[in-house]
């Protein structure tokens, strides 16, 4: 084959304007060719007459252009698309609009496009998903045959990894305020001489905190809400939609000041979502299937519980009797069930790991508060509430006794599960030794008093260890990174062949006769380029 010459020249414009001759041989760069334009029908057929041929070449061609228009698009991690909100996928959709769908498919990256093959599916796993999928007594765990939706080798956004538990730090730190509001106000108490300055700081850092921790958590709605619905769903987690509004409760009974001042209309907002909560939990408890009470009682379903104690505690301070009975009514007999179940513990239920130990002490937080609520109501610490303060007095002693049964836990947001039942326990017993005054009794307000106070600042300076210093308070929560339907790999290899199948027998049928035996690969541009060249006259 003839050798070729290229000689390069500076046009107008700065336009680069390449002349080759024919008999110099083949152009040394087909990508090049295929931007090539051709200034007229002379310079064209000068290619077969052997004369030079003047060709127009731009900096970057046009496909190279339309490429790097689109390449934020393709090389943007979609594997978390899956758990954002419409909103984000309405956006993604305008983005692919004005980025323009002409780059191919093969400049996405492998991650990104297996992503979009697995999570596909935009519908929330069913209960008997998360069984299948995820181990463990609080489902947080993927099982081994199972592979997470999601990356396990890199840290997630931060708004993805915020869990609803994170609301039992403000359960706890707002609990505090109850609790030195009850040793300013109580007679058993008053020899203690506590200052309202004391009740107030907690109180404002109670508030500030609630409103950092809903505020994170309102961001996750707004940009993740299908995680969102995935805690919703989850058997467990779901647990932990009633602590925003127990700690507002908290929050409401300890303000500085008297509670009777308080209009109505707060403790029926705060009270409506817990009743509608009420509604689906006890239902799906009652109902049986999935979700049946026997199948996913744990400590945490106390948090289902409690906060109709809690609700009916404040009503009756806030002169709203009958509502504060009927709560309490609803909470009772719905923990004497809960009791039981989880006393018995069936045998296929799986044993609680070192880690969650300290969800234990939540079965102290239930009778205690039951007491302090039925006091009020009644006006007195009747019989009623002292054998509800005994059974939840029994219960810590059981436990703070069992010291080899909570050593060794690793710390995480479990930890805080310690701290509002010790305060409520350390507030039923200020009330009580009111009601029953002698020595023993006010040592023992004082000294559960202590106890609920140094746990309180332990657990918070250890959270803000975790948090700041070391970062690792936030892992990955992988129990919401399951998927709807497993996908088999040789169920997708099998998908594939018979795709492409279909497209051979389409491709066959279309052509037909001499075409069937064999398929040819389509043509290069150079060949399409000749082919075109040849039909022109």
């Amino acid at each position: 084959m003839a050798s070729s010459e290229s000689t390069q020249m500076a046009g107008p414009d700065g336009v680069k304007i390449d002349v080759h001759r024919p008999d110099a041989g083949v152009p040394n760069n087909t990508g090049e060719a295929d931007a090539e334009l051709i200034i007229s029908e002379e310079a064209n057929q000068a290619r077969y007459h052997r004369e030079p041929t003047l060709t127009v070449r731009s900096e970057e061609p046009p496909v190279q252009q339309q490429s790097t228009m689109a390449r934020s698009d393709s090389t943007r991690d979609r594997r978390f698309d899956h758990f954002k909100t419409f909103a984000g996928r309405l956006e993604r959709q305008r983005s692919s609009i004005r980025g323009g769908s002409h780059h191919p498919a093969g400049n996405e990256p492998a991650e990104s496009r297996f992503s979009e093959d697995e999570t596909d599916d935009d519908e929330v796993p069913t209960a008997d998903r998360y069984f299948a999928a995820l181990e463990g007594p609080e489902l947080e765990t993927l099982r081994p045959t199972e592979v997470s939706a999601l990356p396990e080798d890199e840290t997630w956004p931060f708004l993805l990894r915020f869990p609803i538990s994170a609301f039992g730090m403000c359960m706890g730190v707002s609990s505090q305020a109850m609790l030195w509001k009850t040793l300013e106000l109580e007679p058993s108490t008053a020899f203690l001489h506590v200052n309202r300055d004391v009740n107030d700081a907690f109180w404002w850092f109670s508030v500030a905190l609630m409103g950092l921790v809903s505020a994170i958590y309102l961001l996750k709605v707004v940009f993740y809400f299908e995680a969102v619905r995935r805690e919703f769903y989850h058997p467990i987690r779901v647990n932990f939609f009633f602590a925003p509004w127990i700690a507002c409760l908290f929050l409401v009974k300890g303000v500085p000041q008297p509670v009777s001042t308080i209009h109505h209309v707060v403790w029926y907002m705060l009270m409506a979502p817990l009743f509608i909560l009420d509604l689906k939990m006890y239902g799906q408890w009652m109902s049986g299937g999935d979700r049946r009470l026997s199948k996913v009682a744990n400590p945490t379903n106390h948090l289902a519980v409690v906060g109709n104690f809690v609700g009916a505690l404040l009503g009756a301070q806030m002169g709203l009797t009958e509502p504060a009975i009927f709560f309490f009514a609803v909470g009772l007999v719905h923990y004497l069930v809960l009791f039981v179940t989880l006393y018995q513990r069936l045998p296929t239920n799986v044993q609680l790991p070192k880690e969650l130990h300290p969800v234990f002490f939540l079965f102290i937080a239930t009778p205690s508060v039951a007491s302090v609520a039925w006091a009020r109501i009644c006006g007195e610490f009747s019989h009623g509430a002292k054998v509800a303060y005994y059974i939840s007095l029994f219960l810590y002693v059981s436990l703070v006794s069992r010291v080899k049964f909570f050593r060794g836990v690793r710390f995480s947001l479990a930890w805080w599960a310690y701290t509002f039942p010790m305060t409520s326990a350390a507030i039923a017993t200020a009330i009580f030794a009111s009601e029953v005054t002698n020595v023993l009794t006010r040592a023992l307000a004082v000294g559960l008093a202590c106890v609920a106070s140094v746990t309180v600042a332990g657990v918070l300076a250890a959270t803000m260890y975790h948090a700041f210093v070391l970062r690792d308070l936030f892992p990955n929560d992988v129990s919401i990174a399951i998927r709807r339907r497993p996908k088999a790999k040789f169920g997708r290899i099998l998908a594939r062949l018979r795709t492409s199948s279909a497209d051979l027998k389409e491709l066959v049928s279309r052509h037909g006769g001499s075409e069937t035996s064999s398929v040819s690969e389509p043509p290069t541009p150079m060949e399409h380029r000749r082919a075109r060249a040849r039909a022109e006259p």
